[in-house]
């Protein structure tokens, strides 16, 4: 038998250390977006003093050029590959937050082998992941949510779909894009769901809600530094709630919602952001109804919007955010000016034309694989008003 000989080309230097996770190779929900956080986190990383390592295995992304981290790790975003490079390197710290659902799922992991998570703490991320406990919360700080409860088995599934009231929206836990979510309608419907949901992700818990019928959709993007909560933008869906907001056209700012129903939005952000004690980045979906305002989700972490948002403002909120994950500055160190004439929709691109076997028809589970952005300096706008008009024409079941 021949000696095995492995060797090592990574020398650690003896500077601190962050790593920041990316979001792994392309798929729907996570990509671009999430490759301009870990390029803007890096640099910031870079900018407070410390060397910036980057882990992440996708050949299409600026992250993964050899010159933005000080150091790259072109490796699959799993626990063995990570744990490998965070025994050889020994970080301050790793940074979950800017790579997506992915980077998010690997915390559980580095709190159990006592790695230090940069920003937000592991437990206060599993709130705002976990359902359950999140909507314990809600209902702890006083906010409305649609009713909802939980189920391991298609039997418990119906039971609950019966006491919260069809519609309801079945959908697993800790997933991104809508992964195996679907709007239902009847006990069948359920089942039907329930069986194909654990048949591909066993095991999980099952969430059934009530869902909000022909209700408007709007959501925040904010930064919590544990005294002061920024709102970065106010986003309004075009298109009613059960399309996925990665799939809808949506309007920064708000441009049909009433000056109170934001204010309460705002209001409710930042409720959550201090009760979940978050460093950094934070996204929260909203659902208004007859005036009334639903938190439906909260994700701990950068969202597809965030740059969105940074680019039609102006702003380096990645930049900002990353420094306050660190510990590094407040909010108050920064001077912040939104610069926008008008609104900015940001458009979700589709590749049908390259799967002409899938299903066109939108909903809660997320099909676009990208988005772009399109500046319109009035609601006169020709393009914004037929889109308004058509809003509702692409809404499947």
């Amino acid at each position: 038998m021949s000696n095995k000989i492995s060797s090592n080309e990574s020398v650690p230097s003896s500077k601190k250390k962050i790593i920041v996770l990316g979001s792994g190779p392309n798929r729907i929900g996570q990509g671009i977006e999430f490759d301009y956080c870990c390029v803007h986190g890096l640099l910031a990383i870079k900018e407070c003093g410390y060397e910036a390592i980057m882990v992440n295995c996708n050949p299409e992304t600026v992250s993964t050029d050899f010159d933005i981290a000080d150091k790259l790790y072109f490796e699959p975003v799993y626990w063995e590959h990570l744990w490998e490079i965070i025994e050889l390197e020994k970080p301050e710290g790793v940074i979950v937050q800017l790579g997506g659902q992915t980077a998010l799922k690997l915390a559980k992991k580095l709190e159990a082998k006592g790695v230090k998570i940069i920003g937000t703490s592991f437990d206060n991320m599993d709130i705002a992941e976990d359902r359950g406990r999140f909507s314990d919360l809600l209902k702890e700080l006083n906010i409305a949510y649609p009713a909802y409860g939980t189920a391991y088995t298609a039997d418990e599934a119906i039971e609950v779909a019966n006491a919260v009231g069809y519609p309801v929206l079945v959908r697993p836990s800790y997933v991104l894009g809508g992964q195996r979510m679907r709007i239902v309608i009847n006990d069948e419907e359920v089942e039907k769901a329930v069986v194909s949901l654990l048949k591909h992700i066993p095991g999980n818990k099952i969430l059934i809600d009530h869902f909000l019928d022909r209700c408007q959709e709007a959501e925040i993007d904010g930064i919590f530094d544990g005294e002061d909560f920024h709102v970065m933008g106010v986003m309004e869906h075009i298109e009613p709630a059960g399309i996925h907001s990665g799939d809808s056209n949506a309007v920064l700012p708000a441009f049909n919602l009433t000056p109170l129903e934001v204010t309460t939005m705002e209001y409710y952000a930042e409720k959550i952001a201090r009760a979940l004690d978050i460093r950094g980045l934070i996204n929260i979906q909203f659902a208004i109804k007859d005036g009334k305002v639903y938190v439906i989700e909260a994700n701990p972490r950068a969202s597809r919007t965030t740059p969105f948002i940074a680019k039609a403002y102006q702003i380096p909120y990645l930049n900002i955010a990353t420094k306050v994950m660190l510990g590094e500055a407040k909010l108050k160190d920064f001077t912040i000016e939104k610069k926008l004439e008008g609104y900015a929709i940001k458009e979700p691109v589709f590749s049908f034309d390259k799967f002409p076997g899938v299903n066109k028809e939108l909903g809660p589970e997320m099909k676009s694989t990208g988005e772009a952005i399109r500046f319109i300096k009035d609601l006169r706008d020709p393009y914004f008003r037929t889109l308004y008009k058509e809003r509702s024409m692409h809404l499947s079941k």
